[in-house]
């Protein structure tokens, strides 16, 4: 566990939304009590999202997530094919725009909340293949299942499991992708360990993350609004992709790289928080395992 993690602060539901990035971001936070454990914390929030009682972390305005959608890299027709309810206005990139799947392959999806990725995959991977959504909080996976069962997607399930401890079998997909959310696990080393195991030999990691041009204060660092926005828990770039060769994999490569500016405008010039935001990149980084 993070050290730093270790010493967040209980946060009141006025003091979140004090710290947060706009009048409604996160209003209605539930006061954290479990402060030593970042998933609880990210659990909580990210189930809030899923049951609608709180607007996205990423700090969207209320009713923009297709906006939101197309300005981190989906395309109109990629909008216009997922279920309704799928696109919650997460995530910093489109891990798809190169992840360069084909008809057959397995997918597999870190963290893959209401199911917008595994929906664009299950489309490329057609009936011969198949896309696994990974997700740790029960409404997420909930609301991606009635998604899914919407519009009979067939090629697509959903499991509970957290992406440091994989609920599948050793070498058994092609395909990794993930947006936006391995800079939330304070246990990164591991995550890409077991990507690493459950890879079959030439498979590729395809990740659109959040990662640091420079590092945070200690204040920033343990600030749960900023965490859970993924901000907080983001790795400096050269620690993200050294992380990434560690756990065995070949020909890492920063494929794009941009400002994440969603919500920016909402946050006070020189403010703490926009200081914070200031400080990451959105980065699409490709890997392959030999």
């Amino acid at each position: 566990m993070n050290e730093s993690i270790k010493s967040l602060p209980v946060v009141t539901p006025a003091e979140s939304k004090a710290s947060c990035c706009g009048p409604d971001c996160c209003s209605d936070t539930p006061k954290v009590t479990d402060v030593a454990d970042v998933r609880t914390v990210v659990r909580e929030k990210y189930g809030a999202v899923a049951e609608g009682t709180q607007n996205s972390c990423g700090c969207c305005a209320p009713g923009d997530v297709e906006a939101v959608l197309l300005k981190i890299g989906y395309t109109k027709e990629q909008a216009a094919a997922l279920p309704e309810g799928a696109n919650l206005g997460l995530g910093c990139g489109n891990p798809l725009a190169h992840a360069s799947l084909k008809a057959g392959e397995v997918v597999l999806d870190l963290g893959s909340g209401a199911g917008i990725d595994c929906f664009l995959a299950a489309r490329e991977v057609g009936p011969t293949g198949r896309v696994i959504g990974v997700d740790m909080t029960p409404s997420m996976l909930e609301k991606a299942r009635a998604n899914a069962a919407k519009v009979g997607i067939t090629n697509t399930e959903f499991r509970l499991g957290e992406i440091e401890h994989l609920p599948v079998a050793d070498a058994s997909v092609d395909v990794i992708i993930s947006n936006c959310v391995v800079n939330l696990s304070p246990e990164k080393p591991q995550v890409f360990a077991e990507a690493f195991r459950v890879l079959k030999s030439g498979g590729r990691l395809m990740l659109s993350d959040l990662v640091l041009t420079k590092p945070l204060s200690p204040e920033m660092q343990n600030d749960v609004s900023l965490y859970v926005g993924c901000v907080a828990g983001a790795s400096l770039e050269a620690d993200y992709l050294r992380m990434i060769s560690e756990a065995g994999f070949q020909k890492v490569e920063v494929q794009s790289r941009g400002r994440y500016e969603v919500g920016m405008e909402t946050l006070a010039e020189g403010s703490p928080e926009r200081e914070a935001f200031e400080s990451v990149v959105s980065v699409k980084v490709q890997a392959f395992k030999p």
